[in-house]
């Protein structure tokens, strides 16, 4: 696990502040360095280079959704349905806190010319992919999942939707309410596949 000074972390801070207030495109050494106060000879000391940063970013990201998702407190009363929806709440409270890394994670174009940053942003769908077919599988195989759709196909389906809610936010310039519209999106899905519990 990759460990990142203060000042690394303070540079990556300023640089998604950056990246949310202009856009990605227009994050420089230089613009970065005087957003902080540093010279660039200063801030080339703690990242070689613009791409070094936004590598830095995702995997300082993932190092965060990998702690938040392991520390959701267990219930042993909570069916899948209840961890998938505390999985997202989570996901979702961090978009709308940090609404920049979504401009990050959501890059893709820019980042086809660097295979660094496009692989690493795959393995953050690949992390989002793991948790949430763990989650079907078990659901399904303790029974609170219905079996007609299979469990890759279902999570594929909920991520689809979430990354629309995701995106339909972001270009909304976060005017909508992410948490609110993506806890929709999921409870749908949900009352789908959920099978009621007789009592």
């Amino acid at each position: 696990m990759e460990k990142f000074t203060n000042r690394q972390i303070e540079i990556m801070e300023a640089a998604t502040v950056r990246i949310d207030a202009y856009g990605i495109q227009n994050l420089t050494i230089k613009t970065l360095a005087a957003d902080i106060g540093l010279s660039e000879p200063a801030l080339y000391r703690h990242f070689k280079s613009k791409n070094d940063i936004l590598l830095g970013l995702l995997n300082y990201f993932i190092t965060g959704m990998k702690n938040r998702i392991s520390n959701i407190p267990v219930n042993p009363n909570a069916t899948a349905g209840d961890e998938l929806r505390d999985i997202f709440k989570s996901q979702l409270q961090t978009f709308t806190d940090k609404p920049a890394i979504v401009s990050v994670i959501f890059a893709e174009s820019i980042f086809h010319y660097d295979e660094g940053l496009s692989y690493k942003v795959s393995e953050i769908m690949e992390l989002m992919h793991q948790y949430v077919n763990a989650n079907i599988e078990k659901g399904q195989k303790v029974g609170q999942y219905g079996k007609l759709i299979n469990a890759s196909t279902l999570t594929t389906i909920i991520l689809g939707g979430m990354r629309m809610t995701v995106l339909k936010w972001k270009l909304s310039r976060h005017k909508s309410n992410l948490i609110k519209d993506g806890t929709a999106v999921l409870e749908g899905i949900l009352k789908m596949i959920e099978k009621k519990i007789e009592i």
